[in-house]
């Protein structure tokens, strides 16, 4: 049994919290903020019913490490799946990606939820070849080259090219530049030329049309996961920040906290890669400037809660930045999830990724709110400013990886040069994307790692 202490109650920390609690150590999970999801975690106004996540979040129905989870923890019933409307905006015009094409009957039916998985995928299919923007033999080649990057498995080749230059060459520039484009350069803005294609294959092969969420929200099932945690004797420290982190010459690890210090036998680190740099001055060198070297985005959004719909039925609005948007996503929560859980407002998330040093991080709410508004009149003409009930602004400085050519040589491992120091983040689940169900899965990987060592 050892004395083990995990930095970040994100899902990562947890999880990996759990399963060692599990296997009989003793665990203390140190957590800055005064609330524990990460960015996972949830608020709640007054007004409603259930907690609302600071950034958009959704699984998938093929996320089998959470939703595999949360039946181990007897938590399946709070999951459950629609299929909203997610469309690309272009020229003014919305044209839906994935809408559902028959009703939620077609799941009551013998194999239902697997009839109705190939529905949408059929629905998203005949969507694409509607998109015309484009040629119709252009869309053709879009249709086939998403079903061949589906189902291929194997992905290695395709990180030693960039996704602009496979996918350019796949399904032709202008097809390339009207469909798949937007989405690169509006998730990693000056660096979408370096992202590797197997990143892009990960995003259509692991992902579905239909959509989970939780019962009571993410912030449900996360203070569920910490009550567990507690449950099995372990410790959730809230509020308190590790500053630094220092191995001892008897090989445990000293944690440097604003009010004393803390020993542990284990340490898993779930902060970003640059962070357990600042905070670990015995890195080696060489070590401490690859994580430096590792590239991410942050992430800046603005709530909204409204008295009225921005729109009828769309749940999530790409919009490439060609649009002249002041924000990439326009996500309407209550066009997924009832109205009536929050108190009756329509909900909108206005998202974006950006890199550090961006103006939107240093606004204040009301400014962002000002630059977004007329954005919010284009979508909607009628929209006004006296809908608007309350609003919120969140930052996260670390948001999205950006991954480059060959980017699995460059993953640090879970294990780190410091021993009994481990890491595991978003940064690691390459290639697969950041989510809730990469960091259940890499949390148990650290957890069976630090076991057994």
């Amino acid at each position: 049994m050892h004395s083990i202490g995990i930095i970040g109650a994100g899902v990562t920390g947890l999880t990996a919290a759990y399963d060692l609690l599990k296997a009989g150590h003793r665990v203390t999970v140190y957590e800055a903020r005064s609330y524990v999801g990460g960015l996972a975690s949830g608020f709640k106004d007054e007004a409603w019913e259930w907690p609302l996540e600071r950034f958009y979040h959704h699984i998938f129905a093929s996320d089998r490490d959470i939703l595999g989870f949360a039946e181990e923890l007897g938590l399946q019933d709070l999951a459950f799946f629609e299929s909203p409307v997610t469309s690309i905006l272009k020229g003014g015009r919305l044209y839906p990606i994935n809408k559902p094409m028959v009703g939620p009957w077609l799941e009551r039916l013998p194999l239902g939820r697997q009839l109705a998985n190939l529905a949408d995928l059929v629905a998203t299919g005949l969507r694409v070849l509607a998109f015309d923007p484009i040629p119709f033999f252009a869309r053709l080649r879009v249709g086939l080259v998403s079903a061949y990057l589906r189902y291929t498995r194997r992905w290695q080749p395709l990180e030693a090219v960039t996704a602009d230059v496979w996918l350019s060459r796949k399904v032709g520039k202008r097809a390339y530049e009207a469909f798949w484009q937007p989405l690169l350069v509006g998730k990693f803005g000056p660096y979408y030329q370096q992202v590797n294609m197997a990143w892009f294959w990960a995003r259509l092969a692991a992902r579905t049309p239909k959509l989970g969420y939780f019962t009571g929200g993410f912030q449900g099932f996360l203070e569920a996961l910490a009550d567990r945690v507690r449950e099995l004797g372990g410790t959730i420290l809230l509020e308190h920040h590790v500053r630094g982190i220092h191995p001892e010459l008897d090989g445990r690890i000293r944690l440097e906290l604003s009010t004393d210090d803390q020993m542990h036998d284990r340490v898993l680190a779930t902060c970003s890669p640059r962070m357990l740099r600042e905070r670990t001055p015995a890195l080696p060198t060489s070590y401490a400037a690859a994580l430096e070297q590792m590239v991410s985005m942050g992430a800046v959004v603005l709530i909204l809660a409204l008295k009225h719909p921005v729109t009828r039925d769309q749940y999530w609005i790409n919009i490439p930045k060609q649009e002249g948007f002041p924000f990439l996503a326009f996500v309407e929560h209550t066009n997924y999830i009832d109205r009536s859980h929050y108190g009756g407002d329509s909900i909108v998330y206005c998202g974006d990724y950006l890199p550090q040093g961006h103006e939107y991080f240093v606004m204040t709410e009301e400014q962002l709110l000002e630059r977004f508004i007329p954005a919010l009149q284009r979508i909607n003409p009628g929209f006004s400013r006296d809908w608007i009930r309350a609003y919120w602004k969140f930052t996260e400085i670390y948001a999205q990886p950006v991954p480059l050519l060959n980017q699995s040589l460059a993953i640090p491992s879970i294990e780190t040069p410091v021993a009994n120091l481990f890491m595991a983040n978003m940064s690691q689940v390459y290639p697969w994307d950041r989510g809730t169900n990469y960091a259940v899965e890499i949390g148990r990987r650290a957890a069976r790692l630090i076991g057994k060592s």
